[in-house]
């Protein structure tokens, strides 16, 4: 299997994926269920092809960690949706995964772009997938509280608040596993388990960040929309921590997470 055949799963998976966000939004939630997860047994087969041919995890190139990135997406999206039935899950985590699925189909010169020893450490694959599938929740939640402070026109009710703080739990829990399985990796690769260097220092801000919006809301006095304000800075901060960092003076030359 090589790259060439991506483009033809790549389009069978987001015309699936498609598919299922549009019987969503009708209420067919059958189709939804079974259009979504076809797409995804067509992605992964060809992530497992590249596996058998490449006798490796393809975890070692840009393109090849994009690939597992668009796969998430949509798979954390029907989990969403199978918990609590949001309509627009889906939709939100298609066009997600079809931002990295074009990357790959028109930057072709990531597909080989070797990624340094460090990140071929056998912790790499579960941090990444784990990362990812965090990342998607917590970028739904985040879109639920841009819909509830500048979209929603009536006031948002209990259920709604209750579906935000859902999702912001099953990211931040799956962000604290992530970060973990970090440490291990980092001991194994460069002899501690915590470095603060600048990449690490963002994660250890967004992570509190997050946790200050779970106690905030916990509190009797708390305000909804302070606390969905505190939830959009907090995704600000992901977003650093994913991939602003590459761009801080400070982390240039000095992070060893900067993969240039």
């Amino acid at each position: 299997m090589t790259w060439d055949s991506f483009i033809y799963f790549a389009v069978a998976a987001v015309v699936l994926w498609a598919v299922g966000a549009w019987a969503a939004w009708r209420e067919k939630s059958q189709i939804a269920y079974s259009s979504t997860i076809v797409g995804l047994l067509i992605f992964f087969s060809f992530i497992l092809m590249m596996w058998i041919s490449l006798e490796r995890p393809p975890l070692r190139t840009m393109g090849e960690t994009r690939l597992w990135y668009s796969f998430f997406l949509p798979l954390a999206g029907i989990i969403v949706y199978s918990r609590w039935r949001y309509k627009w899950i889906l939709s939100f985590s298609t066009l997600l995964a079809l931002v990295f699925i074009c990357v790959n189909l028109f930057k072709p010169e990531i597909h080989s772009k070797t990624l340094m020893p460090a990140l071929q450490s056998p912790w790499f694959a579960p941090h990444v997938i784990v990362y990812m599938f965090a990342y998607a929740v917590l970028g739904a939640a985040a879109v639920m509280a841009l819909y509830l402070l500048f979209f929603k026109r009536s006031p948002a009710s209990d259920e709604e608040y209750d579906i935000t703080d859902n999702m912001v739990y099953v990211g931040l829990a799956f962000m604290t596993i992530g970060m973990l399985i970090g440490a291990l990796w980092a001991k194994e690769a460069w002899g501690h388990y915590w470095s603060w260097d600048p990449k690490e220092t963002w994660a250890a801000i967004t992570w509190l960040a997050y946790l200050v919006y779970v106690h905030y809301r916990q509190l009797p006095t708390h305000q909804p929309r302070l606390a969905l304000w505190v939830l959009l800075f907090s995704f600000v901060l992901l977003q650093m921590c994913w991939w602003g960092i590459n761009f801080l003076p400070s982390a240039q030359g000095s992070s060893v997470h900067v993969y240039n």
